[in-house]
């Protein structure tokens, strides 16, 4: 049991598990902003327009009624959602490709510019040709 515990623990506190819960509140609170703009600003603007509360709108088929405002509403909504996402995800996914791109460039190996084969980055002599890299002039057996 206590070794069960434990791998709850780690589990529940791992970074990825508390930044899940954390986006997941942070998005419920940006939901209930959407829902407040669409209901208490886009639905009476556009209402103007209907010449009645666009959320109240609704029409009565055999006793049944469609409140088809209040989908239109909810349609708004999830718009802006999706569209909040998808630029959010473009923004992270771009953010993550330039920052591997700048790890990728990074970690290249360097070539010695004498005779062109790879050295390590912190290299003061190739071990190839055995030029010094700190731009002294190239062995006889490497000169051009």
């Amino acid at each position: 049991m206590r070794k069960f515990l434990k791998e709850f623990s780690d589990f529940a506190f791992k970074g990825n598990v508390m930044n899940l819960a954390i986006g997941v509140i942070i998005g419920a609170a940006f939901q209930g902003m959407v829902a407040s703009l669409t209901t208490n600003i886009l639905s009476p603007v556009i209402g103007l327009f209907a010449g009645a509360n666009f959320e109240s709108l609704h029409i009565v088929v055999l006793g049944v009624e469609i409140k088809y405002g209040a989908f239109a509403t909810s349609l708004i909504n999830f718009l802006i959602m999706a569209m909040v996402v998808f630029l959010l995800v473009k923004l992270l996914t771009s953010a993550a490709k330039h920052l591997s791109h700048e790890e990728k460039k990074a970690e290249e190996p360097r070539k010695c510019p004498y005779c062109m084969m790879e050295i390590a980055k912190g290299a003061t002599r190739c071990p190839h040709c055995t030029s010094m890299l700190d731009g002294s002039a190239a062995p006889a057996h490497c000169a051009t």
